[in-house]
C-alpha cells in the first residue's frame, strides 16, 4: 500500500558526548520515541562538524573517545512533534533542531493504524 501525506521532520544535531540523566543522548531520545504512540527515529553519526559553540567535533578510527557529530531525525505529525518539543527542550542543553515541513510517501503492507501513527 502506497500512502502520501504531509508530515513534519525533526532534525535534531548535537555531540556525540552529550548526554541525558548519564545515557548517551542519542540512546535516551530512541528511547523516548519508543513510547507508545510516537514515530520511529534514526540516528546519524558524523564525520566532523561544527555548531554554535565552533568547536569541531569529530570521529576518530584511532580513539574510542571521540566526539562525532549526531543528527537525529524523526518524522511525525504535526501534533505529535508539537508533544516532542517540551521534552527536547529538556533533554537538548547543547545543540541545534532543525524543523519542517515534508511530504511523506509511505510503502507498508497495511493501512494506517486507527491512532495515525507513522
Amino acid at each position: 500500500m502506497k500512502e502520501e501525506f504531509q508530515a513534519r521532520m525533526l532534525r535534531i544535531h548535537f555531540g556525540e558526548s552529550d548526554k541525558w540523566n548519564g545515557k548517551p543522548l542519542h540512546e535516551a531520545i530512541v528511547a523516548k520515541c519508543q513510547e507508545p504512540g510516537r514515530a520511529g527515529a534514526i540516528v546519524y553519526r558524523g564525520i566532523a562538524g561544527y555548531g554554535t559553540s565552533t568547536r569541531i567535533r569529530h570521529f576518530s578510527h584511532w580513539t574510542f573517545s571521540g566526539d562525532a557529530p549526531i543528527m537525529l531525525s524523526i518524522i511525525d505529525t504535526e501534533a505529535q512533534i508539537a508533544k516532542w518539543i517540551p521534552h527536547l527542550d529538556e533533554m537538548v542543553q547543547h545543540g541545534l533542531i532543525a524543523m519542517s515541513t515534508v511530504q511523506v510517501i509511505r510503502y507498508s503492507g497495511s493501512a494506517t493504524s486507527a491512532s495515525g501513527r507513522l
